[in-house]
């Protein structure tokens, strides 16, 4: 089983960039697809995008606009959620998770990590 741990979230004012990164610990992180997904207050979690074991990217269609790039380095067991020109909608927890499929389904996905808060302020 992979252990998830993200960081990188915090404050900031619209239009400014996060960096998100999520380590993985445990057996076969390369093996894995990793995606990202997303929960605002009042809202069910949704997803953001995943890279898959070889480094393809799928985003969500708000994802794709270009302001979302999600990368992942195997050799560090990282995968990375850059986010550029944030917006207040944007303001979120935001998870890592695991699936041995390319998939953007959360029941599909098999290990979270915690969550890091991403607040964006107008």
């Amino acid at each position: 089983q992979v252990r998830l741990v993200e960081s990188g979230g915090g404050l900031v004012q619209a239009g400014n960039s996060l960096s998100l990164s999520c380590v993985a610990s445990g057996r076969a992180f390369s093996s894995y697809n990793m995606g990202w997904f997303r929960q605002a207050p009042g809202k069910e979690r949704e997803f953001v995008a995943y890279c898959t074991w070889n480094g393809d990217s799928i985003y969500s269609a708000d994802a794709s606009k270009g302001r979302f790039t999600v990368s992942r380095d195997n050799a560090k067991n990282t995968v990375t959620l850059q986010m550029l020109n944030l917006e207040p909608e944007d303001t979120a927890v935001y998870y890592c998770a695991a699936s041995p499929r390319r998939t953007n389904v959360i029941e599909e996905y098999v290990a979270w990590g915690q969550g890091t808060q991403v607040t964006v302020s107008s």
